[in-house]
């Protein structure tokens, strides 16, 4: 009997023990709980490194091929490292809320198809087995069509014939290409889809309108080509003027959402227009061209609030913080500018504006001026809708492309590429003239490592550790730097050190850190701890901050307040250049200094003491190490047993790392010589350091390139004074279409016409324009002018002469008044 009660207890003890294991397995799984991390293992994206990670990690965390594709939707993508049975009901989820259907190749490999999406990044996405519980996730990139790679779009043949088909003298057939292998059809169908914006222009009830037209070609065969002879289109499909081609397996209905596709750049429908278009296509664009005037005119003024254009092609291209590269005038492409001939170059303002979302964009000459539409169609234009688009995305006027192709590109067709209108769209779309453009302050960190402050000041530190490089309350923006001691080609620690990870954060937005990869010049990048890949796509937009990395040693980072972050790797070391707008002066801390054009107060301690500039070497090290930071303000990763034990768990400054302060220059050393021939002019000290304390020729003349370019960027971004456009007179010309300071511009009249003003004008260092407003006065106006003149003045002369004897009369009376007086007999006064 007692044995039986034992035996019962011990069963109960086994069974609650069963228990215990079961819910500690389960809470170990990683279903529906991605990026978190367990006591006894980690569903976390940094598990891999560390070797964590829960037995079900990848088949709940997933990873796909290809990681992005276009914001249209349509891209096919297989779910790597996990398998599924065929028979499942496998779905789909974007955004928590957009479904799409999913399913399993012959291999058991899950595929997903992605959606329409009117927003750029990365965007979460779930998987279920059986339609309910979606307990699988992963991220999707979604991409602007334009910069999506050319292999994964259709390719309108002769893009030109597209967009002016129906003007005088385009027609003939129209043809297209894709590569068929991206759609997993025999047949397919091609499609015409609209864009258009609908609603109260800048209310809640604005919306986007991605819509199916008809079919081109149905049924066709998959085999990458198609050509057909457009036809006018029937109301109300010729009254959509914007929209992209489509290519869909056939055995999916006319205009099926979210299935696999291939879509053609958007472009102007001019093939499928009304007949009144192809009979008078200059006619019916002026038409447009006017109705939009009177649109644009009731619209919000969005100029006042855009930021203005820098003044020169090298201001442009070095103020990567705000500013990067118009893909459709490239100067590193050829500079093949079709929308603005007479450039070379243009750029984008990477924000959009803030209230309008509106963007800015700026082009340049072979000289480096800035062309402006008030002298040229191929000027600078703003936009009402950001061609990138602009968060949070997904209504108008910040859809990514389509808004832009709305309202300032169509309009370009209606009023300069289909009729010669264009003095109605640059009246709302003027260039801008740089007047009010303000360079950002630059600060680097460079070799081993050398840093120079947005004020000036440089100087060498070599310590061990985490430190703070620039700190910003009033933008929450942190800038943080991690260094390590470098090695000899030998592998023996030198005593100096080496930036070797940059980590960084403005407000809310995602963390960015980049870091010296296991590769030779290598950089990785990682977002909130996971790393990103390039591979597919080389811009990447992000909470809060945009990435761009267009090949391995080399990344640029932008945050909305107009603060660049620059990252090379060379030789073996990082190279940090950090840009800053000009609204931050006066509200910098760290190792970059204070920012306020006061040098002398560039080494403030974290505690606000002040060291002098010529302070010792040692000293300069003790200031530096108080600027290191703490577990709980960092933001770097610790993704591997090194950096936890070297920087999480150990002091965030090492102080049993003690550097060489300084090197001898011995004259019996065979490499002080190549060193001095190297080492020559400004940076030479930091090419000498490092070359004799790392025993590298390579090493300092890297150190001397890097030198050289923070100050070429620096020389980039001097200030330029600007005194803004001079229009020519009219019935006259003018010759010069540069307006900085130094520059001429000359005025001429047309024959028959005299020139009043000043022949010749120049900017001055004030920002006004030396002489007066020059003008053309016709010949025969001139001739009755001056008549009219002179009858004025003859008119006038008579005037006084009349006057003068009226006034000569009035006195002769009074004195002869005065004479009768004085001779009259004294019983007068009686």
């Amino acid at each position: 009997m007692l044995c039986k009660y034992k035996d019962k207890i011990h069963f109960c003890m086994f069974m609650v023990l069963l228990l215990q294991l079961l819910s500690r397995t389960a809470a170990q799984s990683c279903a529906r709980s991605c990026g978190e991390k367990f006591n006894t293992c980690s569903c976390h994206s940094t598990c891999e490194s560390l070797r964590d990670c829960c037995a079900d990690y990848k088949q709940f965390c997933l990873d796909i091929e290809p990681h992005s594709g276009s914001l249209l939707g349509g891209t096919d993508f297989k779910i790597l490292n996990a398998t599924f049975e065929q028979n499942i009901n496998l779905t789909c989820r974007f955004n928590s809320e957009i479904l799409t259907e999913g399913y399993v190749d012959e291999s058991g490999v899950g595929h997903c198809i992605t959606p329409l999406l009117y927003e750029l990044g990365w965007i979460s996405f779930e998987v279920s087995t059986d339609g309910v519980s979606f307990d699988r996730s992963g991220r999707w990139l979604s991409v602007h069509h334009s910069k999506l790679s050319p292999v994964y779009k259709i390719s309108l043949v002769n893009a030109t014939q597209w967009q002016y088909y129906g003007t005088p003298d385009v027609s003939g057939d129209l043809k297209m290409t894709w590569i068929s292998s991206l759609l997993k059809a025999e047949r397919v169908n091609i499609e015409l889809w609209g864009y258009n914006e609908t609603g109260e222009v800048y209310s809640a009830n604005w919306e986007a309108e991605w819509k199916y037209l008809y079919t081109v070609g149905r049924d066709v065969p998959n085999s990458g080509v198609f050509s057909f002879t457009p036809q006018i289109a029937e109301k109300p499909y010729f009254l959509w003027e914007l929209g992209s081609i489509r290519v869909s397996p056939s055995t999916k209905p006319d205009g099926a959402q979210n299935v696999n596709a291939l879509w053609s750049e958007e472009h102007a429908l001019a093939w499928h227009l009304e007949e009144a278009f192809g009979k008078d296509s200059a006619g019916w664009a002026l038409e447009k061209c006017i109705n939009w005037d009177k649109e644009e005119k009731a619209m919000p003024n969005f100029l006042t609030e855009i930021i203005d254009c820098p003044c020169t092609l090298a201001q442009a291209r070095a103020d990567t913080g705000r500013f990067h590269t118009d893909y459709g005038c490239d100067i590193e492409a050829g500079s093949f500018c079709v929308y603005h001939p007479g450039a070379v170059h243009c750029v984008r303002a990477i924000q959009g504006s803030p209230e309008y979302g509106a963007g800015q964009q700026c082009c340049y000459d072979s000289t480096g001026a800035q062309v402006l539409t008030g002298d040229s169609i191929g000027g600078s234009t703003p936009d009402r809708g950001h061609d990138w688009g602009s968060p949070p995305y997904k209504k108008p006027p910040r859809v990514p492309g389509f808004s832009h192709w709305k309202y300032d590109v169509i309009s370009f067709y209606y009023c300069c590429l289909w009729s010669d209108n264009c003095e109605y769209y640059f009246t709302h779309r003027p260039s801008s003239d740089c007047r009010t453009y303000r360079p950002p302050r630059v600060a680097a960190v460079l070799g081993d490592p050398h840093f120079m402050t947005f004020d000036g000041v440089t100087f060498t530190f070599n310590g061990k550790g985490e430190y703070m490089l620039v700190y910003s309350s009033d933008r929450e923006l942190s800038v943080q730097g991690r260094t390590e001691p470098m090695r000899f080609e030998n592998g023996t620690v030198a005593m100096a050190t080496r930036l070797s990870s940059v980590a960084m954060r403005e407000k809310d937005s995602d963390v960015i850190e980049v870091r010296l990869g296991d590769q030779e010049d290598e950089l990785q990048v990682l977002m909130n701890q996971q790393v990103l890949s390039f591979s597919e796509q080389k811009w990447i937009d992000l909470s809060g901050v945009f990435v761009f990395s267009p090949k391995a040693s080399n990344v640029t980072v932008m945050f909305p307040s107009g603060t660049g972050v620059e990252v090379r790797a060379g030789e073996g070391v990082m190279t940090l250049t950090v840009l800053l707008p000009h609204d931050l002066q006066n509200h910098t801390l760290g190792l970059l200094g204070t920012m306020n054009d006061d040098p002398e107060d560039d080494l403030t301690s974290s505690n606000g003491a002040v060291i002098s500039l010529n302070s010792s070497a040692q000293d300069i090290f003790t200031y530096c190490a108080g600027w290191a930071i703490t577990n709980e303000t960092s933001l770097f990763t610790y993704d591997s047993t090194f950096l936890l034990n070297e920087y999480y768990y150990a002091p965030k400054h090492d102080p049993s790392f003690i550097p060489n302060f300084s090197v001898t220059e011995d004259p019996e050393d065979p490499l002080l010589e190549p060193a001095l021939s190297l080492c020559a002019g400004e940076g030479a000290s930091f090419c000498k350091y490092d070359t004799l304390s790392m025993r590298s020729l390579e090493q300092g003349n890297a150190t001397l390139l890097a030198f050289r370019s923070h100050t070429s960027t620096k020389k980039a971004l001097e200030p330029v004074q600007s005194c803004g456009w001079l229009s020519p007179p009219n019935h006259g010309q003018k010759e010069g279409t540069l307006y900085l300071e130094g520059a001429n511009v000359t005025f001429s009249c047309n024959s028959g016409y005299g020139l009043h003003g000043s022949h010749e004008r120049t900017c001055q260092a004030d920002g006004e324009w030396s002489g007066e407003d020059a003008h053309c006065v016709a010949d025969n106006t001139l001739a009755i002018v001056l008549g009219s003149v002179g009858a004025v003045l003859a008119l006038v002369v008579m005037v006084i002469a009349i006057v003068v004897y009226a006034k000569k009369q009035k006195k002769e009376a009074w004195k002869q008044q005065d004479d009768k007086v004085t001779y009259q007999h004294p019983g007068s006064h009686l």
